[in-house]
């Protein structure tokens, strides 16, 4: 294994580099517990540019071992009107759920592929997703357990908390909401 080397992307910049993941991701997301087929990654497809262009503080980073993508990471802050938190079963408190804009990141996805797991490497990519964010705190969503038991077990031990469980869209799974707070 080469020594492995992140890039990051921020905003428009991001934008050129679907091509360059999209294949980890279709090959990540294949796998059980998502078994993501062609319908999936097209939509995939669709809605990355559309993030880009109206999400704020989008950033995309990738990780490689020479030059074999091996992982990659994106997310963006929560604008004012998200509707990030009223996916969640059980309502929380506005001085939780309130946004600015500013307040929190939000982790949209995070995969390594199965040769390069368990080295570090998802670490390496939050690291450098959140390095220098001037924001409050950052969220995730995970699958329940047993799916997602090791990214649930990585998250705990990087000091994320559970806030409830959430439903995103209505055909899709149920997730365990997850927050890191920075300050």
């Amino acid at each position: 294994m080469a020594e492995v080397t992140y890039e990051l992307y921020e905003g428009p910049d991001a934008a050129g580099q679907l091509g360059v993941f999209l294949p980890a991701y279709e090959e990540v997301y294949a796998d059980p517990p998502y078994g993501e087929g062609p319908r999936d990654v097209a939509e995939f497809s669709e809605r990355y540019p559309q993030q880009i262009r109206t999400r704020p503080g989008f950033r995309l980073l990738l990780a490689r071992d020479g030059s074999e993508l091996v992982g990659f990471t994106y997310g963006y802050r929560l604008p004012a009107d998200t509707s990030w938190w009223g996916n969640l079963l059980k309502p929380m408190p506005q001085d939780f759920t309130g946004e600015t804009g500013e307040r929190t990141f939000a982790v949209i996805e995070m995969a390594v592929r199965k040769p390069w797991r368990r080295q570090g490497i998802a670490a390496g990519l939050h690291t450098r997703l959140i390095e220098g964010l001037a924001v409050e705190r950052v969220t995730l969503t995970v699958r329940p357990e047993p799916e997602a038991a090791p990214a649930r077990s990585a998250y705990a031990a990087w000091g994320y908390r559970e806030v409830g469980r959430s439903h995103p869209w209505e055909d899709g799974p149920f997730y365990e909401a997850m927050v890191l707070n920075l300050r």
